[in-house]
């Protein structure tokens, strides 16, 4: 049937023709039933969230996944993938809150949980259809048929058994800390989603530097005058000041009392501050005086204010000031008033911003907290009472004063909150700002650019504000996570020891609690006094409790009546929801008797994704070989963002060390990010974003991954530009199916199957030879990268191989061997080697380019039967023959292609065209070894560059004249300061020292009387252009060709174009390329020489029987070249 000659060449066609033959021959499923038996080779699929379309950095993020799934099953493992959905969370509550156009205070009140809950579960998989497809038409091999998804009662089932095993561990706590809280979503957040990339944002707010005026009776006597003492603290949070109830200070930081004037009141004040800030706080508008009658000169208006310290004191003996309230309007706190306002201390205090003295709200700072609660008597936090009798922070969780302050009352703390377009021109920091200014207790108000947490979701500014939330306590788990750690194979290695490795080693404990609805509910009940906690971890043990709580009157029925325990179908659990809006109805009864309701609030959703690997088997209830006997557990390999180093790559470590005591994943690839070819984050707002679905239409998945692949690491940032795809189009694809195309027109020409016997390396011709051994280092190298998961390596050595090596050099050199002669040993051994060396590239380039991949593979062996499986992907990985190795051979060659390209170079350089021949090309050798090597290639060399002689000269020192520049990257961190002497010491080199260098050898040379070494690394040996000849310079050889042209030379090089001219007319024609023709030309003066020096020539070449030059052409084309003008006809014989 012969070889496929395909008529066009277009990637996305191909991918949509072998994308149909994939799902009609069910290949995806066979490569897995195929390797039944098999080692298994675990991969874990990140779960992406439907309720958003995919972009091009997931096409970037799935290529990397699937590559290694696909090399491993081509390495004959068995390679299940399961898909999945993360269907939880605040990208889905937060969508469906806009679109419902309501806010979370409405749930529950205008619109039932159960209502609000069902539209996210709609809205989460809203675009499954949009991820299935890209999924299919990017060629990303993964189980869509039977993903797992984390809203299900089956997956939540297996979440709350491993929260079971924590807390029977010890591990789970309730506590009631200061914790990153998003107003904007209602939830507090993690600490690692408070690091993910790009939360911490450079930001410009107000900063106060607040005056506290101190009680005198409180102070030592060294700093009590009749002038009232204040004491100075800076604050890049304005809104915390009315909640003030402290300011620490550092026991060894030594302060001083500074008298000057207030800059916006003009009143004479008395300031204590940290001595090491002085400088510092009176800076610009201040100048310093020797004592304090200095200071009395002055006068409102004047360009400069004087100050003069006059007292110097330790921190520890300013513990126990007491000073006045700061904000007139807030109310004392609740509990232990008469214990606030003091001065105490801390040992986070530093002086290198500020004013040494930090303000403290001990219910917006972790530290502020912490030092409060470590003073003697403690601090108390300012808290007031809700219209409910609750105790709450003068900030709601809205993030709006409560309206007990007053004129602050229910304004937002941050303009951010406020809805779009509605939010004041003064926010309250500078509300608060003005208003100290004119009470004389602000001493410094400015703008100051910080970096400042928002949250991930929203974008919005976080609060570090006071909740009661259960924490899994990881810190108790740090060092065997870090200790773990070390056994995981990260790519790169800096992610896994750098930013993975530090985050471990500092862990804080995991905050598990989310104040929100849609979401997996914990599974804790307690009694209202806490006194009793029962945490359920099945749903056999749920309704065990459940019909304990029925026989004590505290439920009336079974929410789950129809639930049968033990039946682990599908429709079994169907039956049931584990929402909160079922859960929150059931009481149960404590051991005592008392009534235990479910603690309100959700799991953080990153536990969610953390527990798949188990979750996705219903594991421990259902294929507990899967995880106990390790056939699904460990994972081999996972892939995603860089930013899962704080997400799903440290949950998964974290609930697999607490509960397993085991790495989850054995290797890890961190991938870096798409960006735009200006290096700029994609975005709809900037307008730089790229359809995925687009990009595949016009480029093909194929080049779309192969350019994403080859141009970057996965883990560095991609600056994806269009461009750069149809530039792998048209050089790796095009150049690859060019090569396909020359062999399959000669192979059905000449009718070649592949039915004769293989003929042994050994007996075929130099040049194959040569490529089968060029070919088995490519194996070698592709599957030592891929093993490595170093995809990128393997892809630039691919394209190399198909570029420079079989296109560029073996089949240019070898193609008169294909349609020339007849078809005997030596054509059979060129169409062997030329498709083996095709069928291998279908092979190792099939993990990365799937679908021309498998494309090849078929076009080859349909044709000739020559291996028998449906698809690549069926197909074994080629493995390294080192019997095709020829290290002599590869380095003769390499040796040739040097000289090649060294000379091409050249009449590059002199714009002397390569069918234009030369008569003689000169090669100084260094030694004989070199010499026999390129002698065994000069028939190639001269071929390829068009040279009629090649010369080796054992001696060129009196043809080629030489200079020398020294290696400064080598020789600089020798010799630092003595590289001059060296510099001196290279350029005075002899010629025999300079042959010795080329030679490989080491030299000696004297430098300030101490001889030291130097070798070819260290220097740069160039040889200079002579009369006629040019010279070039590479990898240690030097070629002169020489440039001259003769009468015969010019005319041969005219032949060899008018070759070309016509060659380009048979195929404009139509011809075959067995056709014979009749040529007819117009005279002219250089033509008909070259035509009558070169007859034969020309008529061989063009397969011409006869050639007429005549006056008039009738119908000919006009063809220039050079100074020739001709008109050529042909016609068919």
């Amino acid at each position: 049937m012969g070889f496929k000659e395909h008529k066009q060449f277009k990637l996305s066609a191909i991918s949509q023709e072998i994308l149909s033959y994939w799902e009609k021959e069910s290949i995806f499923e066979k490569s897995i039933t195929s390797r039944e038996g098999q080692t298994p080779y675990v991969f874990f699929e990140g779960p992406p969230s439907a309720n958003g379309m995919p972009g091009i950095h997931h096409v970037m993020a799935r290529a990397i996944k699937d590559i290694f799934c696909r090399y491993k099953t081509q390495k004959g493992f068995q390679v299940k993938r399961k898909a999945g959905w993360d269907t939880h969370g605040l990208p889905v509550e937060l969508r469906v809150e806009k679109e419902l156009g309501i806010t979370k205070d409405a749930i529950g009140k205008s619109i039932s949980i159960k209502e609000y809950n069902e539209a996210c579960k709609s809205a989460v998989m809203r675009y499954t259809d949009v991820w299935n497809r890209l999924t299919k038409q990017m060629g990303y091999w993964v189980d869509m048929e039977n993903p797992y998804v984390t809203y299900k009662s089956k997956y939540i089932e297996s979440v709350w058994w491993l929260l079971k095993q924590i807390y029977d561990k010890n591990l789970l706590y309730k506590g009631y800390t200061i914790q990153p809280y998003s107003p904007k979503a209602g939830t507090g957040l993690s600490s690692h989603e408070l690091n993910q990339p790009g939360t911490y944002q450079d930001v410009t707010d107000t900063t106060i530097t607040a005056q506290f005026e101190t009680i005198k009776k409180t102070l030592p006597t060294a700093l009590q005058a009749e002038e009232e003492l204040y004491i100075l603290a800076w604050t890049t949070t304005p809104w915390t000041l009315p909640s003030n109830t402290a300011l620490t200070i550092g026991g060894k930081i030594k302060y001083v009392v500074v008298e000057t004037y207030n800059q916006y009141t003009h009143f004479p004040i008395r300031v204590l501050l940290a001595q090491a800030l002085v400088a510092k706080q009176f800076s610009g508008k201040y100048i310093s005086v020797e004592t304090s009658k200095d200071l009395k000169t002055y006068a409102a208006g004047d360009k400069k204010i004087p100050y003069c310290i006059t007292n110097e004191i330790i921190g520890k003996d300013l513990v126990g000031i007491r000073y006045k309230q700061l904000w007139k309007d807030a109310p004392l706190p609740l509990k232990n008033a008469e214990d606030a306002f003091r001065v105490i201390l801390g040992n986070f205090v530093t002086t290198e911003d500020g004013t040494g003295i930090v303000h403290t709200a001990p219910t917006f700072g972790a530290d502020d907290a912490q030092a409060a609660k470590e003073a003697s008597p403690p601090i108390p936090p300012l808290l007031v009472q809700d219209e409910y009798g609750n105790e709450e922070p003068l900030v709601t969780l809205q993030g709006k004063f409560h309206p007990v302050l007053g004129e602050l009352g229910g304004k937002y703390v941050k303009n951010e909150y406020y809805p779009a377009g509605t939010a004041p021109e003064r926010s309250v920091d500078v509300e608060i700002a003005i208003r100290l200014k004119e009470e004389n207790r602000a001493f410094k108000v400015e703008k100051y650019v910080h970096s400042y947490p928002n949250c991930w979701r929203t974008d919005k500014p976080i609060l570090y504000y006071p909740l009661n939330s259960w924490f899994v306590k990881v810190s108790s788990e740090r060092d065997r996570m870090v200790t773990l750690n070390q056994q995981i194979n990260w790519k790169p290695k800096s992610t896994g020891e750098g930013r993975f490795g530090n985050w471990l080693a500092n862990a804080n404990d995991w905050n598990l609690s989310r104040s929100r609805f849609w979401g997996i509910p914990l599974p804790i009940w307690r009694t209202e006094d806490g006194q009793e906690t029962i945490l359920i971890g099945s749903m056999e043990k749920l309704i065990q409790e459940i019909l304990k709580a029925i026989k004590a009157g505290l439920m009336k029925e079974n929410p789950f009546a129809n639930f049968e325990v033990g039946n682990m179908s599908e429709d079994n659990y169907d039956l049931i929801d584990l929402h909160k809006n079922t859960v929150d109805k059931i009481t149960l009864c404590s051991p005592s008797g008392k009534a235990m309701t479910r603690e309100a609030d959700l799991i953080d959703v990153w536990f969610d994704s953390g527990s798949m690997p188990y979750a996705q088997w219903h594991y421990p209830f259902e294929n507990k070989e899967k995880i106990d006997q390790n056939k699904a557990f460990p994972a081999d390999y996972i892939a995603e963002g860089v930013d899962q180093t704080r997400g799903w790559f440290y949950t998964l470590h974290a609930i697999g060390t607490l509960v397993f005591d085991s790495v989850v994943y054995k290797n890890v690839v961190s991938n870096g990010l798409v960006l735009d070819k200006n290096g700029q984050k994609m975005s709809k707002r900037l307008g730089n974003a790229v359809d995925p679905f687009k990009t595949l239409e016009t480029y093909g998945p194929d080049a779309t991954r192969w350019y994403m692949i080859s141009n970057a690491n996965p883990w560095d940032n991609l600056k994806f530009d269009l461009e750069g795809i149809a530039e792998v189009s048209r050089k790796f694809f095009g150049t690859l199916q060019n090569t396909y195309a020359f062999f399959s027109l000669y192979a059905n020409i000449d009718g070649f199957s592949y039915k004769e016997k293989t003929i042994p390396a050994l007996e075929r011709s130099e040049i194959d030879q040569w490529i089968l051994s060029e070919l088995h280092k490519l194996i070698a190298k592709v599957d030592d990268s891929y093993n490595d998961y170093e995809p990128t390596k393997a892809t630039r050595a691919i394209s190399e191989f198909v570029q420079e090596i079989l296109s560029n050099w073996y089949v240019r050199l070898s193609r008169r061997r294909f349609w020339k002669g007849e078809y005997q040993k030596d054509k059979i051994s060129a169409y062997q080697t030329l498709f083996e060396s095709l069928l291998t590239m279908s092979k190792l380039m099939a993990p990365v380019a799937p679908f021309y991949a498998d494309c090849l593979y078929l076009d080859l062996c349909k044709a000739t039967g020559f291996e028998k499986e449906l698809s690549v992907h069926l197909a074994k990985f080629p493995s390294v023959d080192i019997n095709f190795r020829n290290i002599l051979l590869e380095e003769r060659m390499s040796k040739a292609r040097t000289v090649a390209s060294l000379a091409l170079s050249l009449r590059k350089k002199e714009q002397i065209k390569v069918r234009q021949p030369l008569q003689k090309i000169i090669i100084p050798v260094r030694n004989q070894a070199e010499k026999e090597a390129i002698k065994a290639v000069e028939g190639l060399i001269l071929s390829e560059i068009n040279v009629k002689q090649l010369e080796l000269l054992d001696d060129a020192s009196d043809i080629l004249v030489k200079e020398v520049k020294p290696n400064f990257k080598t020789l600089g961190p020798r010799f630092g300061k003595n590289m001059r002497f060296v510099v001196n010491a290279i350029q005075n080199l002899d010629e025999k020292q300079l042959k010795r260098l080329e030679a490989q050898e080491i030299i000696e040379i004297n430098i300030e009387g101490e001889n030291v070494t130097l070798t070819d690394a260290d220097v740069d040996i160039q040889s200079k252009d002579i009369e006629g000849w040019l010279v070039a310079n590479g990898n240690g050889i030097t070629v002169a060709l020489d440039i001259q042209l003769n009468e015969k030379l010019i005319e041969e090089g005219i032949a060899r174009e008018l070759i070309n001219r016509i060659q380009n007319l048979r195929k404009d024609v139509g011809l075959e390329v067995t056709d014979k023709i009749i040529l007819y030309l117009t005279p002219h003066k250089s033509l008909n020489n070259a035509v009558n020096s070169n007859l034969e020539y020309i008529k061989t070449e063009t397969l011409t029987e006869k050639i007429y030059i005549q006056d008039e052409v009738n119908e000919g084309v006009l063809v220039e070249f050079d100074d020739v003008q001709t008109y050529i006809l042909i016609k068919e014989q």
